[in-house]
């Protein structure tokens, strides 16, 4: 692999990390190809419980990676390529959402700073969401003029609602931890000193937990937010 992430696993608790920081840990297709056979190795791996989703740096992940689209010169070609790359990139973000989704292991977030995106969309797409109060939130693709994808819609107006979705899809406007957290879009706020000490006591909490529940309670509720609640995910098969 490419190697723009680090995996590692301690116990029952798997750890993927961003590490691109000298780049802000941006998304393209082969960024996101590599993120899909690490999530498919860790869904695979039965021991695993917990995956903490991460980053180095002071960036989550700034999202679509743009360097090649800044160089066109021509506007109207410039905007073309650019609703392009969103389509293709927003289609893998769509895939590796469902993944973390479908994973029976309980997935965390652990945002360390930016989050701009697609790297929003992705700590969307986790059970949990830990933030640093520094950490800042934001889909800047309608000032791009391109749309938000699918994924980040939907899991956004299933947490807040449409009116509330809209406002934070159209508006572009940032968001610090602690506001996310008053809206029920992050669980925990942690002071950065100590952050990786608090994210690893969080994840060890969770892999403690029955898996066989955490795991049926995570479809039920993603099942009940999707507004798919289905009779036979309700109780274990006998």
């Amino acid at each position: 692999m490419a190697g723009y992430f680090l995996r590692e696993k301690i116990g029952r608790i798997a750890t993927l990390t961003f590490n691109r920081p000298e780049k802000r840990n941006p998304l393209n297709v082969e960024v996101m190809k590599e993120l899909e056979g690490h999530l498919a190795a860790i869904r695979d791996d039965n021991d695993v419980r917990v995956l903490v989703f991460t980053a180095t740096g002071n960036t989550f992940s700034a999202g679509a990676d743009l360097s090649a689209y800044r160089a066109i010169s021509d506007p109207a070609e410039r905007q073309r390529s650019l609703a392009e790359s969103a389509r293709r990139t927003s289609r893998i973000i769509g895939r590796a959402v469902a993944m973390l989704g479908s994973m029976e292991a309980l997935t965390v977030s652990a945002v360390n700073g930016y989050a701009i995106g697609g790297g929003w969309s992705l700590a969307l797409g986790c059970d949990f969401v830990l933030a640093i109060e520094q950490a800042e939130f934001w889909f800047p693709e309608v000032d791009l003029g391109v749309p938000l994808g699918a994924a980040a819609c939907g899991l956004l107006t299933a947490a807040v609602g449409p009116f509330r979705a809209r406002e934070i899809i159209i508006s572009c406007r940032h968001y610090k931890a602690r506001e996310l957290y008053e809206l029920g879009l992050v669980n925990r706020v942690l002071r950065r000193e100590e952050f990786p000490t608090e994210v690893q006591r969080f994840a060890q909490e969770l892999a403690a937990k029955n898996p066989t529940a955490a795991a049926f309670s995570k479809a039920t509720v993603n099942a009940a937010a999707a507004r798919i609640v289905r009779t036979d995910l309700l109780l274990p098969a006998a």
